[in-house]
């Protein structure tokens, strides 16, 4: 079964900063990283990736780097600032909040739950 790309779009900054929270990575390791950590659920395209990195960047979030590749060729990194952390607590207790709330739907509601 796919995955409704409308329950995607809004989190996918939430599970780019949370993976910048381990430590700095490039555009394609966050790809691959993603998609490892969905068990391959997950499929972020560049196209997608780097206009959301840039947004990030724009508000404080992120920060970005040049660094050589041992073949040579440089690779922009990204890091997730202080500002980005805070950020990301709130995104995290954000969505908790709204995944709870649809949980409780699905079972039929708070007040019938477990009946």
């Amino acid at each position: 079964m796919d995955l409704d790309k409308s329950f995607v779009s809004g989190s996918i900054p939430l599970l780019v900063m949370k993976l910048l929270e381990d430590g700095d990575l490039y555009g394609y390791q966050m790809i691959e990283e993603l998609r490892r950590r969905s068990d391959d659920t997950f499929h972020l395209k560049a196209g997608t990736l780097y206009p959301l990195l840039h947004g990030l960047e724009e508000k404080g979030f992120v920060t970005a780097y040049e660094q050589a590749a041992a073949n040579g060729k440089s690779r922009r990194y990204y890091h997730l600032t202080d500002q980005g952390h805070a950020a990301l607590r709130e995104k995290e207790a954000s969505w908790k909040t709204y995944a709870r709330a649809v949980g409780q739907v699905l079972k039929g509601g708070a007040c019938c739950a477990g009946a």
